[in-house]
């Protein structure tokens, strides 16, 4: 009976070891997916090529100012526009409070630092990577554009703006590996389940809306000039 007991308890645990190991592939696949599927199309400012738009997503607020992260999505961005590598910038974040206002924030730190007004247009609705995405493509009629954001999140909104119909090339933002950049990563593992469901069943976004015709009047003010 003891020696029955002992094979059931090892069979017992062996089963727990597998299923274990199944949930974490499980867990890890839609990740593996993103950086194997979309590593060719992810580079620095210099080996971006040229687009009409770099399309940058918001990453928080500090005081009513962006936080780091986001300064640092911000000032790759800006370098794009002084080479010449993009004519407008599209920034999308959560608008969904009164108190909180990622886009406005964006614009306002670009035209600070010497692109025109008319050159940054906000999107106010980006709730999440993919309502970001599907508006750029569907709200604002963009089809090609250079995506800015840090190295750990940049591969999920490059698959998700392919999907929405966005042909992109994407800009990882560099940090160092602190605790928000641990943190940051960790939660692309989520994140990546979630795109891998966007990308397939590509739903609407939250917040959908009219059509917008801010980034048709930034290159027109560029191929004017």
């Amino acid at each position: 009976m003891l020696r029955r007991a002992g094979v059931g308890s090892r069979r017992g645990q062996r089963r727990w070891f597998h299923a274990a190991v199944l949930g974490g592939v499980l867990a890890l696949a839609p990740s593996t997916w993103l950086w194997l599927d979309e590593g060719d199309r992810v580079g620095t400012v210099g080996s971006a090529p040229s687009a009409p738009v770099a399309v940058v997503f918001g990453a928080g607020l500090f005081d009513g100012e962006p936080s780091p992260y986001l300064a640092h999505r911000l000032d790759a961005a800006l370098e794009l526009y002084r080479q010449h590598k993009v004519q407008a910038i599209l920034v999308t974040g959560d608008n969904g409070r009164k108190e909180y206002d990622e886009p406005d924030a964006m614009r306002h730190y670009l035209i600070e630092r010497g692109v025109p007004e008319v050159r940054v247009v906000g999107d106010y609705a980006g709730f999440d990577t993919w309502d970001s995405c599907a508006r750029a493509r569907q709200v604002f009629g963009v089809d090609r554009a250079v995506l800015v954001s840090q190295t750990f999140h940049v591969r999920r909104a490059l698959a998700l703006c392919e999907a929405a119909g966005i042909d992109s090339y994407a800009v990882g933002v560099d940090e160092g590996h602190n605790a928000t950049w641990y943190y940051g990563g960790l939660r692309e593992i989520p994140g990546a389940g979630k795109a891998a469901l966007d990308a397939w069943l590509r739903p609407d976004p939250q917040f959908l809306g009219p059509r917008e015709a801010g980034v048709s009047r930034a290159l027109a003010d560029a191929s004017a000039r």
